[in-house]
């Protein structure tokens, strides 16, 4: 299974957020999946690939081509795009599970931008695990929680993002979709 994994490159994170970015990387690699993810060899994106790669599990970075000199070497496969607008249609394409981990403007932008290309004219049944630690993510779920209370958004697509908030419960919601 493809997990997408949407995070921040930021270097010097707190260690909190380090380790949830080692545990979900090494959950990946234990159980046999794919890692999907921006390919930067940088912050938690590296963290992750890191431990992915090293409890034997594949990582396949999608990076644009201007960011080739920072490609993630723990890589199996690269993918190079012509800009991040690509990357992320292509990471939208190929996942089957999506997990939003700490991360600024460019994470919030791939959490709605899949959020968006599943909920017009489909059923997508893909989930969105949000890790929303420190209640990092709390103001943006309420707000699609509050859409879904107006005419401006469906609000059974709008419920595919799950909230966990902390590392056990995005291991544990993680393990429950990828049984299935």
């Amino acid at each position: 299974m493809n997990i997408v994994v949407y995070c921040s490159s930021q270097e010097g994170l707190d260690n909190k957020y380090q380790q949830l970015a080692h545990k979900l990387g090494t959950w990946i690699g234990q159980n046999g999946h794919t890692l999907l993810y921006g390919g930067s060899n940088a912050g938690l994106m590296h963290i992750t690939a890191a431990a992915v790669h090293e409890a034997g599990g594949r990582c396949k970075g999608v990076i644009p081509e201007m960011f080739r000199h920072r490609i993630d070497p723990v890589c199996d496969e690269v993918v190079y795009t012509a800009n991040l607008g690509d990357r992320k249609q292509y990471m939208i394409e190929h996942g089957d599970v999506f997990v939003v981990m700490p991360g600024g403007i460019g994470t919030i932008d791939e959490w709605m931008s899949t959020l968006a290309v599943m909920t017009i004219g489909n059923d997508d049944p893909r989930p969105i695990i949000v890790a929303n630690i420190d209640g990092l993510y709390d103001a943006t779920i309420r707000q699609l929680a509050d859409m879904t209370r107006t005419p401006f958004a469906r609000g059974k697509n709008l419920a595919r993002t799950l909230n966990a908030t902390s590392a056990a419960a995005l291991l544990s919601t993680l393990a429950d979709l990828t049984s299935r």
